[in-house]
């Protein structure tokens, strides 16, 4: 296992340098980058030669990982908060992609594994092929035409929800916080109670739902299909005839078996809701991590791109090791490394 970890820490190194290589080099051959004109020109201009952005694109890279190493410093935000840290800028808004992300997990996983189970039960009877042909309907519409979906019927047509998520001042005006508090709260950036208040989850409803149709239909189909071969196992038919019930059989034996690899799927559906949140994000109007990248590459704000990628990919490659790892976890008899 150790040589097993340390081997996929090496390889996972090895994509995150190609893919920033990757990343850097073609951000930079857009349309060249233009100061800002002001008074903080001179500071601007002694920041940008500073990164080496008179020279050229090799050269440039090789600043920026130097700096990388020896300093932490990922860079400087030039549009999206003139001078700010990159790092700064990007975990002001990792809260609402963060939270976006759990609220969807919890909405999809018991719902996704409670049909899953249930088709695999009633198999090849008229629930397992109405199930089947939800879940494939839902697997194969991206999650950005659920959110205009949602958004006319829920929204448009109905009025139960509102279309975009509401700013920390709404939410605070309706939680009775006076105007003065709300103003001192977010300025310091203590906005934590505004982000979990009630009034936020409520206006976050609409994407959390159309981020969950996807995660649901696949923990079903998945579920379905491990569990109805587990249920046709020897071992099954072995614990009927002992005398265990269908009920008994499914519970003690058959969910524990299926369980293996549908809990590292679980994992890994943290990162495809991640993933899809990109444009969810900028559909709804949630200021987190997904609206930021976008909005780093239009304007060309070279640096909060790099280090939005930087935090995608290591999110998913860290996620890709868990998952592996997981399964020698839950199972014991299960080995990474090991002839």
């Amino acid at each position: 296992m150790t040589k097993y970890v340390i081997k996929r820490l090496l390889l996972m190194l090895m994509t995150m340098f190609i893919i920033l290589t990757i990343c850097f080099v073609l951000i930079k051959m857009l349309q060249p980058d233009v100061p800002v004109s002001g008074s903080q020109v001179e500071i601007e201009m002694a920041r940008r030669k500073a990164l080496g952005y008179d020279k050229p694109v090799l050269e440039q890279y090789a600043i920026y990982l130097r700096n990388v190493f020896t300093k932490g410093d990922f860079g400087t935000s030039w549009k999206i908060d003139y001078l700010a840290n990159v790092t700064d800028v990007l975990f002001s808004r990792v809260t609402p992609t963060l939270l976006l992300n759990i609220y969807s997990l919890i909405f999809s996983v018991p719902l996704g594994l409670a049909l899953g189970i249930f088709a695999a039960l009633k198999k090849n009877k008229w629930q397992d092929h109405f199930i089947s042909f939800i879940v494939m309907l839902f697997i194969s519409v991206p999650s950005y035409v659920y959110a205009f979906i949602v958004q006319y019927l829920i929204f448009f047509k109905l009025g139960w929800l509102p279309a975009t998520v509401c700013s920390l001042y709404d939410a605070g005006m309706q939680m009775g916080i006076s105007q003065e508090v709300l103003t001192k709260m977010i300025s310091s950036g203590d906005v934590a109670s505004l982000w979990l208040s009630w009034p936020m989850f409520v206006s976050m409803l609409l994407p959390i739902i159309s981020l969950s149709f996807g995660s649901i239909a696949g923990l079903a189909r998945f579920t379905r299909a491990e569990l109805t071969e587990v249920l046709t196992s020897d071992f099954m038919l072995l614990a009927r005839a002992k005398g265990l019930t269908r009920a008994q059989a499914t519970t003690r034996h058959a969910l524990r078996n299926a369980m293996v690899p549908i809990l590292p799927m679980i994992i890994g559906e943290f990162t495809s809701i991640l993933s899809g949140s990109l444009v969810i994000e900028r559909i709804f109007g949630v200021p987190g991590v997904g609206a930021l990248y976008l909005q780093s590459i239009n304007l060309l704000d070279y640096d909060v791109f790099l280090f939005c990628t930087i935090f995608y990919t290591m999110i998913g490659l860290t996620a890709t090791i868990v998952i592996d790892l997981s399964y020698g976890f839950i199972d014991p008899r299960i080995r990474m490394g090991e002839r």
